[in-house]
């Protein structure tokens, strides 16, 4: 409480001290002596009084929080004293903490946020199947699993809804996640419903069905959907339009399978006759497990490994004996978020890094040449009775202000930077990142500013603090005290700032050269004037009819009849899309040739319409695409893409030649195998970087409801794509009420451009892309600004050298020289050590480049021409002062 009082108690200190005098002046005067001496001596028989002072309020034990509170005083001077020279610290400061708190906003919501699980480090994720059959879990494994592992306390199990669904609300539907789910799967994952009592709970759960009209809303799906009531226990959801009864509410951030799910509901999983069976037509499950305490992943493999070699004998083929011999136990939380995106973020993370630490860097070098400019202003406060320690203290605090400022910028930087960049973190990133900081970035703020403070001032405090007094106060003059050590300290410094900012703008021209190279590569499709609307088709709808005569064939004519539009087309995903991708596992061989191989194909499958062709003017290569007249009466026919045409039929060398073999099977159980009548030149399907990979094509007239492909294919995704002669923008009204008039839930479909979808799938590439050119421009900025203040500074403390130089003969030209080839000489080093760097950082990037090798000469070479030139400009301007300098007026201020 004294800190708060210390004005009133310093001035009754000062009235107690002069009553002390006072008093003792008296009883001199009154023993005979005169007011002269009286005073006089009075004063000499108390000794020093500030002294005393000081003694009295440091034995009050707050005169250290006094003298940090004037030194945080004094320091706020010196930055009004000197603006340019704060704004050049903050700012530098500035832009490395943003860069810095912006990476780590993004590593810490999606990577280091704990699971909203008990104890989620015992979660594990238990697969099965390998080799050319892919094998899955099915319940009867699941279930065995359950009576039979010893190391795993509980498992669940849940599987993903086919088909989209809605969840409808008055007069409108709205899109929801549903998760089929194992009764027991909350209580495993230790989380209880915020309200309601949820599904059953318990270990004999595992297989006790819960009433399949359960569901349980996520916090969200409550809060928007249904207005966060809280009377919403015992009401009821239609959801694909059948009616649930609610149970519960999970709590604010809770998800389950997938932090990408919007509006998640989860509802009991129904067990039926498939479940039961325990052959390859059974369903298949993504299983959870909870190990038990102290049980290491290893041991827990080895159980389940033992357990499976004895169920998969009872798998009548062979094949898929092998393939469910396979087991995984894998921690759940690392499969959240894939190595791909793991490693983007901790290089990104390691260059924002990078970029904090040249301009801590920066930031030292000014503060060395503050600290050298100050030297006899240290002095004096030195030979005035200041320790080194108070002086140390007074400089620390000087630039724990100035970095508390730049904390404070550096911080609105980054959240600006997460908001300008939220549409490609939400491209690349699996879950959104909020613009707002956690607490855990806000500690690392702090740590930021608190440890850029001490390595930008605690350097130059020490040696500004340990220059001997008498040398400095002798020689007075402005060079006082600037030794050979210091100025080698500060050139090395620079060199390191050259060397990182030239690994920086390697790691960027690399990337932009790979961006370049994957503009360049032919999709082998048109983008232009191609609008793509992503439905959210109501399955639900349509379960019972046939979505193609009810549904698609309206929607076309509406669409194709919009003012502008050429051509109008659906497609079960677009080129370069990530919506949704089907795959389909082809086997084929030569019976009766023993010296025939079997031949194993995984291609992609897609359901189109005729008009397809037209919207993205795909080429073909052999025989013709679909037509008005592949109708569901007629014979089947699919068109393939090279790609497939080379992998399935690799016999054949033209690609010709396969128009006319049957394939694969569209129709229901009376179907037969399907026609190819044409041959599709390669086009990327997946990435622009990526080859292109088989696939077939079916036409979506000749699906019908009695078909094995019908409900995957037209259930699960399509997408619309229509040509306009007008611009996009103009038609997306219009096409929204085209869509809004087939359906009312289609009216909420995500529309989008051709060129919009290709630039996007760019992805990482493309946003590791934009954030290396802020921090390598940032990075040349802060090198050249380093390099600039270096000079300058050499050359105002050289100014009376360059007076003599002058006095004796030297030209302007000599004098120039001599500046630039200081500055040559650290951007050589510096550019050497830099190359050597880019080496290793080439190592890390080399996942993310196309066209363009890790270590590529010319990326090298311009980089490092780039930055000798911003060093030659900031160079030339202390060289060209060195030139102007007047001997006379350098020799006489001397």
């Amino acid at each position: 409480m004294a800190w708060f009082f210390g004005e009133k108690r310093k001035q009754d200190l000062e009235d107690e001290l002069a009553s002390h005098l006072a008093m003792a002046a008296a009883e001199r005067r009154a023993a005979g002596e005169n007011v002269t001496e009286a005073d006089t001596n009075a004063r000499r028989e108390l000794g020093n009084a500030a002294l005393v002072q000081e003694a009295t309020r440091a034995s009050w034990g707050w005169l250290r929080v006094e003298r940090v509170v004037q030194d945080l005083r004094y320091a706020l001077r010196q930055m009004r004293r000197s603006p340019g020279f704060a704004a050049s610290v903050i700012g530098t400061l500035a832009l490395g903490i943003g860069a810095a708190t912006a990476m780590f906003t993004v590593v810490d919501h999606v990577m280091l946020q704990p699971l909203p699980y008990k104890d989620a480090g015992r979660l594990v994720k238990l697969s099965a199947g390998g080799g050319m059959f892919q094998y899955s879990p099915t319940y009867q494994d699941i279930s065995a699993w359950q009576q039979r592992l010893k190391s795993y306390e509980g498992i669940a199990f849940s599987s993903s809804t086919n088909g989209r669904s809605f969840l409808e609300t008055g007069d409108s539907a709205t899109q929801i996640s549903m998760t089929n789910v194992s009764a027991n799967l909350f209580s495993l994952l230790g989380v209880s419903p915020l309200i309601g009592p949820g599904l059953p709970s318990g270990p004999e759960s595992f297989a006790k069905t819960a009433r399949d009209s359960d569901v349980v809303l996520g916090y969200s799906t409550w809060q928007a959907l249904f207005h966060g009531d809280q009377n919403v226990i015992g009401k009821t959801a239609k959801i694909n339009g059948k009616s649930y009864l609610i149970v519960g509410v999970m709590p604010r951030g809770f998800f389950y399978p997938d932090r990408r799910d919007l509006s998640p509901v989860w509802v009991p999983v129904t067990l039926g006759d498939k479940d039961r069976e325990s052959n390859v037509n059974s369903r298949y499950y993504a299983t959870i497990a909870r190990l038990k305490p102290g049980v290491k992943i290893e041991s827990a493999l080895a159980e389940l490994t033992a357990v499976q070699a004895q169920l998969v004998k009872n798998v009548g083929n062979h094949d898929w004996q092998e393939s469910a011999k396979h087991v995984k136990v894998e921690r759940y939380e690392e499969g959240l978020i894939s190595k791909d995106e793991r490693g983007a973020l901790l290089a990104l993370l390691g260059a924002s890094g990078v970029l904090w630490l040249i301009a801590c860097v920066n930031a030292t070098n000014l503060l060395l040449a503050r600290a050298s400019a100050r030297q006899r202003e240290i002095a004096m406060r030195g030979a005035l009775g200041a320790g080194r320690t108070r002086l140390l203290q007074q400089m620390v605090i000087e630039g724990l202000v100035l970095s508390g400022a730049a904390s404070l910028i550096g911080a609105g930087m980054a959240m600006l930077a997460v908001r300008v960049f939220q549409h490609a973190l939400k491209q690349s990133l699996p879950l959104a990142v909020p613009a707002l900081p956690s607490v855990t970035v806000m500690v690392t703020l702090a740590g930021l500013t608190l440890f850029s403070a001490v390595l930008a001032s605690v350097w130059p405090a020490l040696i500004a603090v340990s220059a001997p007094i008498e040398p400095v106060l002798r020689q007075g003059g402005q060079q006082g005290g600037v030794s050979r050590g210091q100025q080698r300290l500060r050139g090395g410094l620079v060199v390191a700032e050259i060397a990182m900012s030239l690994a920086l703008l390697a790691c960027c021209g690399l990337l932009l050269r790979t961006i370049y190279a994957l503009r360049q590569v032919p999709l082998g499709f048109r983008t232009d004037h191609i609008l793509v609307a992503s439905l959210d088709v109501p399955t639900y709808r349509y379960a019972k009819v046939n979505a193609a005569t009810e549904l698609y064939a309206p929607l076309l004519e509406r669409a194709q009849h919009l003012p502008g539009v050429t051509a109008a087309g659906l497609m079960t995903q677009v080129p370069l899309d990530s919506n949704f991708t089907m795959r389909i596992g082809l086997y084929k061989t030569t019976y009766g040739d023993p010296k025939s191989k079997p031949v194993s194909v995984t291609s992609a499958f897609q359901a189109v319409s005729p008009d397809m062709q037209r919207v993205f003017a795909f080429q073909m290569l052999r025989g013709r695409y679909f037509e008005p007249q592949d109708t569901a009466s007629s014979e089947p026919v699919i068109v393939v893409n090279r790609a497939f045409a080379r992998a399935f039929f690799p016999e054949e060398q033209d690609p010709g030649k396969v128009i006319g073999k049957e394939v694969i099977s569209v129709g229901g159980e009376n179907s037969k195998s399907a026609k190819i009548v044409g041959v599709l030149d390669d086009f990327h399907q997946a990435s622009v970087g990526g080859e292109a990979a088989p696939e077939v094509e079916v036409n979506l007239a000749q699906l019908t409801p009695d078909s094995g492909f019908y409900t995957v294919l037209e259930g699960i995704a399509m997408d619309l794509a229509v040509r306009t002669e007008r611009e996009p923008a103009q038609v997306i009204p219009e096409l929204r009420a085209a869509l809004k008039q087939a359906s009312p839930e289609l009216a909420n479909s995500r529309i989008t451009t051709m060129n919009q979808i290709v630039e996007d799938s760019y992805g990482s590439q493309m946003l590791a892309a934009r954030l290396l050119e802020i921090f390598a421009g940032s990075a040349l900025l802060l090198c050249v600004a380093g390099l600039y203040g270096l000079l300058a500074y050499v050359v105002s403390q050289r100014t009376r050298e360059m007076g003599v130089r002058f006095a004796l003969g030297a030209s302007r030209g000599n004098v120039m020289a001599l500046v630039m080839r200081q500055a040559g000489a650290l951007v050589g080093v510096g550019v050497v050590l830099g190359l050597v760097l880019a080496y290793f950082a080439g190592r890390l990037v080399s996942s993310y480049l196309y066209g363009v090798k890790a270590h590529d000469g010319w990326t090298l070479s311009g980089v490092a021409l780039v930055l000798t030139a911003a060093a030659a400009c900031a160079a030339w301007l202390p060289a060209r002062r060195a030139a102007s300098v007047n001997p006379v007026e350098a020799l006489r201020a001397e």
